[in-house]
């Protein structure tokens, strides 16, 4: 498998458009875990990419994911398609963002040299069984929550 870790944000603030809150994961990326708060939340900012950013960073990234540092340098070669990539800044990891109703990012650990090919077979539908997977467990998760209220 090419993807090893899921996870999915939602903007939930009232306070920031640019604030992302995860809404599931699968609790296995480390470069992630370790940017939850104190009360175990995780969220990300998802902007454009800052005048302090040098020259050559400027003028590739369309986007940037961060927190109090840069998390990714995003990518977006069609603005008119939900999907994105990037690469998780200080590893060899490369990210997948789909948009289409939340921000769900696919992560594939040591592929960042493959992050724009993976992103051409992310597009063309190649990965849609690897992603899958990841998404029935979100999607189950979801259902288990509305069971839960039903009964309440």
């Amino acid at each position: 498998m090419i993807i090893t870790d899921y996870y999915v944000f939602r903007n939930i603030s009232e306070k920031s458009a640019s604030r992302f809150d995860c809404i599931y994961s699968t609790e296995t990326y480390s470069a992630f875990e370790t940017l939850k708060n104190k009360s175990g939340d995780l969220f990300l900012y998802y902007t454009k990419v800052p005048e302090s950013f040098n020259i050559r960073a400027k003028r590739k990234a369309d986007m940037i994911l961060s927190k109090s540092k840069n998390i990714s340098s995003i990518y977006v070669p069609d603005v008119q398609s939900p999907f994105a990539f990037g690469d998780i800044y200080g590893t060899q990891d490369a990210l997948l963002i789909d948009f289409t109703e939340n921000m769900e990012i696919f992560i594939a650990r040591g592929q960042k040299n493959n992050a724009r090919n993976l992103y051409n077979l992310f597009v063309d539908g190649e990965l849609d069984k690897e992603l899958e997977s990841y998404q029935m467990k979100y999607f189950e998760m979801l259902m288990e929550k509305q069971r839960k209220l039903k009964n309440i």
